[in-house]
């Protein structure tokens, strides 16, 4: 799985122009190119390089496909192209820059890439003879055209990667050397960034000879950005406006894509949960895990983020008490429905420390109260399923 949420953990996905920064930096061949944050700045690059695309800096996948990126031959046509996609929307991402880059010709297109393979507990190398399509699809419609080489980390990458990588891909031997130093960089910059990802889709091979990087991707773990300062004020460039306000609060959350909204004490707890709602046939519109030990207040405002979510049909909330006691818990969504007025249907689950005072609590205000995660879980997704056929309970 390649994204920028893994288990819960969350990692910092760079722009393409930054992405490529870095690769220039390790010696990994790039076309030349402008940052332009305006039609005349598009206008002036395209005069230093003539013919150019266009592309759209945002960190959502397939931009080619939703017209994201586009080409021009003269610098008045790059000035009306960039004016079209300068502050347009591309699947959900407002464009604030554009890469302007020289038009490379190309003969071929390869992937390649190298990232952390979590069932093998490996790093490896992901390489395609078909480059320019989105890994996940290249692997679920043509798994048998991918090459994978993992990497020792005693010893980390040796040059004979490289060679099976050019075998594989058909390079000519007086290029090898040039894949090898590609390769060997992109394991240095995962190391040296504590990337998750580095990937180049496509790498080309261009008319004439030669390897280059067309686009580029890297992402970061955003557990090690102590060590890299340079990064940290963009680390919450991708939050929702909800994500920030949890983040604010100091709430492990993330946005996903489903309507039943799941607040849990613990990680795994919230994960379980997440997967107990897929199996009973709903999905999950975010993981937020208020921790052990979570007072009156800092449920409350749990309980709000998610009650005043719009996509929210339905809040779960499973709660296993050990230091986190369980009329905390009940005062906090009590409090919480009370100062927002909300009509969403609230499933709850408790069980431990406190349990039958919450319950009580709970009950007297008129909600339902389950033991069994079970039976909780199916009882929410019943009612999201209600409210999507009819729109009422």
């Amino acid at each position: 799985m390649i994204s920028n949420v893994i288990n819960g953990e969350r990692f910092l996905k760079l722009y393409e122009y930054e992405a490529k920064e870095i690769a220039s930096k390790y010696g990994i061949p790039i076309p030349r190119g402008y940052l332009a944050s305006s039609p005349e700045e598009a206008a002036d690059a395209c005069k230093k390089l003539g013919e150019v695309a266009l592309k759209s800096q945002i960190l959502v996948g397939r931009r080619g496909l939703a017209g994201g990126i586009k080409f021009a031959k003269t610098p008045q046509e790059a000035y009306e192209v960039a004016k079209q996609l300068l502050d347009s929307t591309i699947r959900g991402e407002k464009v604030n820059k554009l890469l302007i880059e020289e038009k490379v010709c190309i003969e071929k297109e390869y992937y390649l890439s190298i990232t952390i393979d979590r069932a093998e507990k490996k790093i490896v190398y992901l390489v395609s003879k078909m480059g320019g399509v989105e890994i996940e699809e290249l692997v679920r419609q043509h798994p048998e055209t991918l090459l994978k080489i993992p990497v020792d980390p005693l010893l980390g990458y040796r040059p004979y990667m490289s060679r099976i990588v050019a075998k594989f891909l058909g390079i000519p031997r007086e290029y090898w050397r040039e894949l090898d130093n590609i390769m060997g960089s992109m394991y240095k910059i995962m190391n040296d960034y504590d990337a998750d990802l580095v990937e180049f889709n496509p790498l080309a091979w261009k008319c004439g000879g030669g390897l280059i990087a067309l686009d580029a991707k890297i992402t970061i773990d955003d557990n090690s950005l102590f060590k890299h300062p340079e990064f940290l004020e963009k680390a919450h460039r991708e939050l929702s406006d909800l994500e920030r306000l949890a983040k604010s609060i100091g709430f492990s959350y993330v946005e996903l894509g489903g309507d039943i909204g799941i607040i849990c004490n613990g990680a795994g707890l919230t994960m379980a949960t997440m997967d107990l709602v897929a199996y009973y046939g709903d999905k999950p519109a975010n993981f937020l895990d208020i921790g052990g030990g979570a007072s009156e207040d800092r449920v409350k405002k749990a309980v709000k983020i998610l009650l005043e979510h719009p996509r929210v049909k339905v809040l779960l909330i499973n709660i296993f008490g050990g230091i986190t006691r369980c009329d905390e818990v009940a005062k906090g969504i009590i409090e919480a429905l009370e100062e927002t007025q909300s009509k969403k249907p609230v499933v709850i689950r408790l069980l431990g420390t406190n349990e039958e005072e919450g319950r009580k609590i709970l009950e007297e205000r008129g909600l339902d109260v389950f033991t069994e995660a079970d039976d909780a879980v199916m009882k929410a997704v019943e009612l999201a399923k209600s409210i999507t056929r009819n729109g009422v309970i």
